[in-house]
């Protein structure tokens, strides 16, 4: 599979190049989803066969101030990448969010259910999968949820439950949401999920997830278990917390495409356990 990773720095990418034989690898710095001048040169000197699209815009509570940037990043550049696969003949896998929708259900979100966002992020990211689909039908889109992993989205400074036993250790307080449910995914599960999924001859949209939903604050306590630390975790109301942006108080997704990935504490052990090899250092 000769594959081509556009935002190859952040947590996702990082992986679908190290599991990737040859594949090549552009971080943000290197190649602009913006540009696509560069993303054709790209293709011209590496003959992909296929495109996975990792760059993101997803810094959700700055989006409301920035919905430029937000748009130009997750729609307009992602609509840039569809549009180079089908110029060159390559596959094309996109990668958006639960935020798509409002998290009104009491169940979690298939592909079928009719998505609502509710921030400028959650916009800009399915104003992508459309730009996407229309440009490039055949096209592959992949939402998911809460993913974490060893390289950590630089934006929000590190993955979230690298953030908390970080905090944790530094004696900081550490408030936490709790009546936000999620998939905690992790990166590496995706990533093989994903791999897997482009290979097979399935198009549109797909979910996929670690199996099991949780509070964040839960997944903050398991992270902090995994890791030998021992902090309290103060759980806060979305109203208590007073984020910019508003999000989905269900933000669990299913599928009727594909089975879910293993279970949410499963991965969370072994992002724990290679802590280890990145250099980290539990008590």
């Amino acid at each position: 599979m000769r594959a081509l990773v556009l935002g190859a720095g952040g947590q996702l990418g990082s992986e679908l190049v190290r599991l990737i034989p040859g594949a090549v690898g552009f971080t943000r710095e290197e190649l602009s989803i913006n540009d696509p001048d560069g993303i054709d040169r790209a293709c011209r000197q590496h003959a992909p066969e296929i495109i996975f699209n990792c760059a993101a815009y997803n810094a959700v509570d700055r989006a409301e101030t920035e919905p430029g940037l937000a748009e130009a990043v997750n729609s307009a550049g992602a609509a840039a990448a569809a549009a180079a696969c089908r110029r060159h003949g390559a596959r094309f896998v996109h990668f958006s969010t639960n935020f798509v929708f409002d998290g009104g259900l009491d169940r979690p979100y298939v592909e079928s259910d009719e998505p609502r966002p509710l921030s400028v992020y959650g916009k800009s990211k399915l104003d992508g999968e459309h730009a996407v689909l229309t440009l490039l039908p055949e096209s592959l889109v992949i939402r998911t949820s809460a993913v974490f992993g060893e390289r950590g989205s630089a934006i929000k400074g590190g993955s979230f439950p690298e953030r908390m036993v970080e905090r944790a250790k530094r004696g900081e307080r550490l408030t936490v949401v709790s009546d936000q449910q999620v998939n905690p995914t992790y990166a590496r599960d995706l990533a093989k999920a994903a791999i897997e999924l482009a290979a097979s001859e399935m198009n549109g949209l797909v979910h996929v997830v670690a199996a099991g939903c949780c509070a964040w604050d839960e997944f903050a306590r398991a992270a902090l278990a995994e890791c030998g630390v021992s902090a309290e975790v103060e759980g806060l109301t979305s109203e208590e917390l007073g984020a910019k942006a508003i999000r989905p108080r269900n933000g669990c997704l299913g599928s009727t495409r594909t089975a879910a990935l293993r279970p949410w504490r499963n991965g969370l052990a072994e992002w724990a356990a290679n802590r280890g090899t990145l250099g980290h250092h539990s008590p």
